[in-house]
């Protein structure tokens, strides 16, 4: 399983790094929000959707809400971070909602039971993330801060799974993912350190302003957030009674068992670059 996985992100990562290194801007916009609208069709099946018309039909929205939200917020022209902070903000201040609701998941279970708000959640997350995404590409060097907060959420995940399988004996949601440990996370934490300790020894002449506290605080942020977002798609799998989102990716899964870590961290990590003076 581990190597298929290793081969499997290694393939990810050559169109990864072309897109971000020789797409115009507005070809990555609508490139990233393909791969949303491809994580909407696998979301549909958390909405309950099963025939085809109604997972298209579901993922169309996706699409259509980036359009939305680059007319709506000008993407395209040099406010577009400022414009979307607020949208940002607000999509932080929901993950951080969605903390409480992961810690009491067994006394308001039956919340997660309605398919409309489950819709809905799909649609606000991988919009939201889109979004995210976008800005990220608008700042300095914005290519390589997408490939930074792809990279963060790796570190996470890899410090989380080797820490997890040598160390991991306290369950760190039981009742959601009972693969996850407490000694998982904070494997995770610590890789996230030493990748925001490099960063900030190297960091390139117009950025020396950044300090290493932000940047550690950014980074740890944004891991503790990825963790946010795999458990609420994992809560959601363990509703609808669905092991992975699809089959998309050997040894991963579906797209959405992948892109769920980063929903939850890209509107944080976006945020937090604004937050820090980036």
């Amino acid at each position: 399983m581990l190597r298929q996985r290793v081969i499997t992100a290694l393939i990810l990562v050559g169109p990864l790094i072309a897109i971000l290194s020789f797409a115009p801007y507005p070809m990555q916009a609508i490139l990233f929000a393909l791969v949303a609208t491809a994580g909407g069709w696998e979301w549909a099946a958390l909405v309950g959707a099963q025939r085809a018309t109604s997972r298209t039909l579901y993922a169309a929205i996706i699409p259509l809400l980036c359009i939305a939200l680059w007319a709506g917020l000008a993407l395209d022209g040099s406010e577009a971070a400022l414009n979307a902070r607020p949208l940002l903000a607000a999509t932080a201040l929901l993950w951080s909602a969605m903390l409480v609701g992961l810690k009491y998941y067994a006394a308001g279970r039956g919340a997660w039971r309605f398919a409309w708000l489950r819709a809905v959640m799909g649609w606000l997350m991988l919009a939201a993330t889109w979004l995210a995404v976008i800005v990220c590409l608008t700042l300095i060097n914005g290519p390589f801060v997408v490939f930074l907060l792809i990279l963060t959420v790796a570190a996470a995940d890899i410090g989380a799974y080797f820490a997890g399988q040598r160390f991991g004996q306290h369950a760190l949601a039981a009742e959601i993912s009972p693969a996850k440990t407490w000694e998982g996370f904070w494997g995770g934490m610590l890789c996230v350190a030493l990748l925001a300790t490099l960063v900030w020894q190297n960091l390139p002449l117009s950025q020396l302003h950044l300090g290493w506290g932000s940047l550690m605080v950014l980074g740890l942020a944004t891991a503790g957030a990825s963790v946010v977002g795999d458990l609420t798609v994992s809560l959601l799998k363990r509703e609808v009674g669905l092991k992975d989102s699809g089959s998309l990716l050997p040894g991963h899964g579906g797209l959405m068992d992948r892109l769920d870590s980063i929903c939850g961290a890209a509107p944080v990590f976006a945020l937090g670059l604004l937050l820090i003076g980036y």
